[in-house]
């Protein structure tokens, strides 16, 4: 068995240091690669740390929109200089016209300087998008794109938009916290994703499954990496695709996006 979480931040000090015990429980459940997101620069060393201590995990550094009002003057050359480093993908990004106190314009060029990056490049991006969903649309419509696609982690967009979406190279994200009784919507949309498009994430610490899914629970209510087995097992479910056919679409989509 050989599962893929799409997007996480093990790197999290939420954690407390524990990542080895992470990494360890997430080798016997079959986790072979997560895609660890670095949100700012303050996280971005992090982020390069693990990666440089276990290679199951693919780094991907970004400068998430809740965090664009504490960037540096030079934010982007760091970042360029990470990401060819590291041979890294690019994320989290995006827009978020949620959160109070930020300002939509200044995302969206933080979001285009970014994606420009992935494009010249060609290197995955990983996208977090709330309340923005017509915007990013035309963003990604009307600007070059990386030819081997993007995703929208933990999809929560509206069900017109996975068409469009999907046209444009998108990967949509399934997480375990869709399971939650008010989720309902986000799991029904899934349903409406080919079949080739989709991932699975945990996006640990965050969005925790609930109570009965959880495998590997930490204290303070904290998402453990290796519940990514009852995340699978969630999808199969809804979407109604056996459990052993499942893993092997999503390992197939998962190396096609972010390479092996």
């Amino acid at each position: 068995m050989r599962l893929f979480d799409a997007h996480n931040h093990l790197h999290d000090v939420q954690f407390n240091n524990n990542q080895n015990q992470i990494i360890s429980d997430c080798k016997k459940i079959g986790l072979v690669k997560m895609v660890i997101n670095g949100t700012s620069e303050l996280d971005w060393d992090a982020v390069s740390t693990l990666a440089e201590r276990y290679p199951n995990i693919i780094p991907s550094f970004g400068l998430h929109p809740w965090f664009i009002n504490n960037r540096s003057s030079n934010w982007l050359k760091i970042l360029e200089e990470k990401i060819d480093c590291y041979d890294s993908a690019i994320g989290e990004i995006g827009l978020d016209r949620c959160k109070k106190g930020l300002e939509y314009n200044d995302q969206e060029e933080v979001f285009l300087s970014q994606l420009k990056i992935s494009t010249e490049r060609n290197i995955p991006v990983s996208i977090h998008c709330i309340k923005a969903w017509h915007q990013i649309y035309i963003l990604l419509r009307d600007n070059p794109l990386p030819k081997r696609g993007f995703l929208l982690h933990g999809f929560s967009g509206p069900a017109e938009m996975i068409k469009p979406l999907t046209k444009l190279g998108a990967y949509f994200s399934f997480t375990g916290s869709f399971a939650h009784p008010k989720k309902a919507r986000h799991r029904n949309n899934f349903c409406k994703i080919p079949i080739n498009r989709l991932l699975i994430e945990t996006d640990a610490p965050y969005q925790p499954l609930p109570n009965n899914y959880i495998t590997h629970p930490i204290e303070g209510k904290l998402n453990h990496p290796a519940n990514i087995n009852n995340a699978y097992k969630i999808a199969s479910n809804y979407i109604r695709i056996p459990y052993e056919e499942l893993i092997d679409i999503v390992e197939e989509n998962f190396l096609r996006l972010f390479g092996n």
